[in-house]
């Protein structure tokens, strides 16, 4: 008798066991990778995706991160069950599948496109994936309420919105890529009239991409030079003047555009997810220094009232050759200064003679 109690400690452990083995079978481990797709074709990992787990079968969700590698894993999912996966982040357009049984796929990887950052709900993606109404057994239309409806519709006025502006994006990153590889063509082969028609038709499509405004600077600054030599030589006075005109709306437009470059290239935030630190700070030094080239002009050239906001634009680091203090300014209010850290032919490329 006194061994009763032992087997029946057994058969409990026994059941437990079992019980445990079932039990750890009820759940499953998902994983996966998102990346996002850049200008240039590359991909990247995305840090802080949004992950959204549906199940669709019955009401249930969770919601996770991925992790510095772009990766994701959830160790506790419901074996069982239909669900639905979505994925968005900030600056890419919102990805998601449906229908998905994790025991038959348990990796499901992403590549995002550039988008707004928009957050898909399970209303919108049983909208988004519907392809026409069900059919009860006694072969009738189901009864939808009213509010459902209303529910389904402005979920698909909002998913029409943001494809709408998925659609937008895409194509202005078109543009903006043609047009910024064209202008660059264009301005290295000294073609420069080519060039700022580029950039303008890629600004007109996204008017706050900074690195088109500072190239646009460039090829403004140096059309201004050109013009400028060109007038000096002029025998034709009407000639000459029209020249120094042309040259001097150059270069004030030039300033314009290095100026706004500096103030979006300021406004981003340096820290934020998925921002290239190198390229972000490239941008940053090409447009204060495109801003301070364009001001020199501007204030010896075009108007020397704008010394002091010359001055203060070759405070900024840029390129070498920066004339900073006092030396600079009595440079100005004189009327006499004329850049000389350039030689051969990228001094005459950048900077005008006298006249």
């Amino acid at each position: 008798m006194r061994f009763k109690p032992l087997l029946h400690a057994f058969a409990a452990a026994v059941v437990l066991a079992a019980c445990g083995v079932i039990a750890s079978a009820q759940v499953t481990q998902i994983n996966g990778k998102v990346t996002l797709k850049q200008a240039d074709g590359t991909t990247v990992p995305v840090v802080g995706a949004q992950i959204d787990i549906y199940r669709t079968d019955i009401k249930w969700e969770d919601h996770i991160k991925t992790n510095k590698k772009g990766e994701y894993m959830h160790a506790g999912i419901p074996f069982v069950g239909t669900y639905a996966l979505a994925v968005s982040a900030p600056g890419a357009r919102p990805a998601y599948i449906s229908g998905v049984r994790f025991s038959q796929n348990p990796t499901n990887d992403f590549q995002l496109d550039p988008g707004d950052g928009s957050r898909l709900t399970l209303d919108q993606i049983k909208t988004a994936g519907a392809t026409g109404g069900s059919k009860s057994p006694g072969g009738g239309a189901p009864a939808v309420s009213k509010e459902d409806k209303a529910k389904a519709e402005e979920a698909q006025r909002q998913m029409a919105e943001v494809n709408k502006k998925n659609e937008e994006i895409t194509k202005g990153n078109e543009v903006v890529n043609r047009t910024f590889k064209a202008g660059n063509d264009a301005l290295n082969a000294g073609h420069l009239d080519e060039a700022i028609t580029q950039y303008q038709e890629g600004l007109a499509a996204r008017p706050d991409e900074a690195a088109l405004l500072i190239n646009l600077s460039e090829a403004l600054r140096r059309r201004g030079v050109e013009r400028y030599n060109a007038a000096i030589k002029s025998a034709d006075g009407d000639a000459k003047t029209q020249g120094f005109d042309a040259a001097k709306k150059d270069w004030s437009d030039a300033a314009t555009a290095a100026g706004k470059a500096v103030e979006l290239v300021k406004a981003a935030s340096p820290t934020g997810e998925n921002i290239n630190q190198a390229a972000y700070a490239q941008n940053r030094n090409s447009a204060i220094s495109s801003r301070a080239l364009a001001m020199r002009l501007v204030a010896t050239k075009v108007d020397q009232t704008k010394a002091a906001e010359a001055l203060a634009a070759n405070q900024g680091p840029g390129e070498e050759g920066q004339y900073q203090g006092r030396g600079f300014a009595d440079h100005l209010r004189r009327g006499r200064y004329r850049p000389g850290y350039r030689r051969g032919a990228e001094s005459a490329r950048r900077e005008p003679g006298r006249h």
